[in-house]
C-alpha cells in the first residue's frame, strides 16, 4: 500500500498548476488564453512578468524535488516512483482535464533530487542552449535529451531509463514547438 499511496500523493503534488495559479494571483490573467495557452513558465514570461515566470520555474521544479524527497523519507527507494508520478502529474493534471505543462522545470527538480549531477547538467544545458538559441523550447529539449546521457555516464541504469522516458515525453509535449522551429515561427525568449 505504501508505494501506491506515495505514487498517488506525488501525482497530486505534481498536478498542482503553479503557473496558472501564479499568473492569476499576480494579475497576469488566465494563462490558457495567453500566448501558447500552456501553463508553464515560458508562457508566463510571455505576459512580460519575469518575476512570475521565475516563481513558476521554482515552484514547478520544487514540487518535483519535494515529491522525491518525501517519498525517500517515507521509504527508501521510492524516490524514482514519486518522480515518475509527479512528472506525469504535471503533464496530465486531473484538475485541468489532463492538459498540463510540458514538464521541463518539474523534470529539473526531479533530476536534482534523485541524482544532483544530472540535475546540474540539466540546468546548465537548459540555460546555455536557451541563451544561445533564444528559444526556451530548444533549451528544454536539449536538457531533457542530455540528462539520460549523463545518467548513463555515471552508471545509473535505472535513472537512465527513467530519464530517457522523460526525454521522449518532453519531445512529445514539444511537438508543436518542433513544428514552429522547423517553420521558423517559434517565438523567442521574452517575445510577447
Amino acid at each position: 500500500m505504501v508505494p501506491a499511496l506515495v505514487a498517488i500523493g506525488a501525482y497530486l503534488l505534481g498536478s498542482i498548476p503553479f503557473g496558472l495559479l501564479v499568473a492569476r494571483i499576480g494579475g497576469a490573467g488566465d494563462l490558457r488564453s495567453i500566448g501558447s495557452g500552456n501553463i508553464g513558465a515560458t508562457n508566463v514570461l510571455r505576459t512580460g512578468r519575469k518575476g512570475l515566470a521565475a516563481a513558476t520555474v521554482i515552484l514547478d521544479a520544487g514540487k518535483g524535488a519535494v515529491a522525491v524527497l518525501i517519498a525517500e523519507w517515507v521509504m527508501a527507494g521510492l524516490g524514482p516512483l514519486a518522480g515518475v508520478a509527479a512528472f506525469y502529474g504535471h503533464i496530465f493534471p486531473v484538475w485541468l482535464r489532463f492538459r498540463g505543462g510540458k514538464g521541463i522545470a518539474t523534470y529539473l527538480g526531479i533530476a536534482l533530487a534523485l541524482f544532483w549531477p544530472c540535475g546540474l547538467t540539466f540546468a546548465i544545458v537548459w540555460i546555455g542552449a536557451s541563451l544561445l538559441t533564444r528559444h526556451s523550447s530548444v533549451g528544454g529539449m536539449a536538457a531533457a535529451l542530455l540528462t539520460p546521457v549523463c545518467a548513463a555516464y555515471f552508471f545509473q541504469p535505472g535513472l537512465t531509463m527513467m530519464f530517457l522516458a522523460f526525454a521522449l515525453t518532453v519531445l512529445w509535449t514539444h511537438r508543436t514547438n518542433l513544428s514552429r522551429l522547423f517553420a521558423g515561427t517559434e517565438p523567442r525568449i521574452g517575445q510577447r
